[in-house]
């Protein structure tokens, strides 16, 4: 009897502690975000009552311009949208390319850069960049008459590859590990790589495979290979770096609270696993 009142009585201390201790992680959770909300960087973006993103606008899914409906369409769109709503301001899209986004980084022109800004350590030393909030790999875009089906198809032949993106260091990583040889074309955007494979002068078209996603059609097919799985991030110029906390916490409120992969099945979107690497 005596034991039972004392086991009643550790558990009811103990859910006390357990009680407390949520409520104080829950308060200090909040107060640092309240902290972030305060700094001189968000704040200068709330004065203003504007956040200026730098999106994609030729990559489907993730950030595209249509010309139909005349607005930014796509998962990297809709998520800027969801951090100024919190902010309570408004959204200025403004096109990047990889040869811009990080120019218009530097001069302040955007405040976040949301445009398949894959994270290393390169880009972590000269920006400020956010935890990942999409996963994906590098793959290949073939014609289906093209008899390649496999990666070790293309030793030999030509990749095209986007004008300032880590896909070709990557690629020329790939292919030393693996005594492959391939060739290079560079070209300023993805419509331009995809016209070129069409035209034959690639023989692949080479980016992460969501991107490649949107490039689909009857006359083509995504290899089922792929390597390097690669994560995206918020980035912006060292000077925001509490501006990047910021979206720190709500990307981590919005994977714990489903948001974020309503925003993948509303694109049919599906993250590479993280294994893959």
């Amino acid at each position: 009897m005596i034991f039972k009142k004392i086991l009643r009585y550790l558990t009811a201390v103990s859910l006390v502690i357990a009680t407390v201790f949520l409520i104080t992680n829950h308060k200090t959770e909040a107060e640092d975000t309240s902290k972030l909300l305060d700094s001189k960087a968000v704040q200068k973006i709330v004065n203003r009552g504007t956040l200026n993103v730098g999106v994609k606008q030729d990559v489907p899914n993730f950030g595209y311009y249509s010309a139909k409906t005349n607005r930014y369409e796509g998962m990297e769109v809709d998520l800027a949208k969801k951090i100024a709503d919190e902010l309570r301001v408004k959204v200025n899209y403004i096109p990047v390319t990889t040869q811009t986004r990080e120019p218009l980084m530097d001069n302040g022109t955007i405040d976040l850069l949301i445009g398949t800004y894959t994270i290393n350590d390169e880009r972590k030393a000269s920006y400020a960049i956010s935890n990942p909030y999409y996963r994906d790999q590098i793959g290949f875009l073939v014609l289906k008459d093209s008899g390649i089906n496999k990666i070790s198809d293309l030793n030999g032949k030509t990749i095209g590859v986007a004008q300032g993106a880590s896909t070709k260091a990557a690629l020329q990583e790939y292919s030393s590990a693996h005594n492959l040889k391939f060739n290079y074309v560079q070209l300023g955007s993805y419509p331009e790589l995809a016209v070129s494979l069409y035209a034959h002068r690639v023989d692949a078209f080479s980016v992460d495979k969501s991107i490649l996603s949107g490039y689909e059609s009857k006359k083509t097919k995504i290899l089922n290979e792929g390597f390097k799985t690669q994560d995206y991030g918020i980035a912006s110029s060292k000077s925001n770096q509490e501006l990047i906390d910021y979206t720190n916490d709500l990307i981590a409120k919005w994977q714990k609270d489903g948001s974020l992969q309503k925003l993948y099945d509303k694109y049919n979107l599906k993250p590479a696993k993280a294994e893959n690497k």
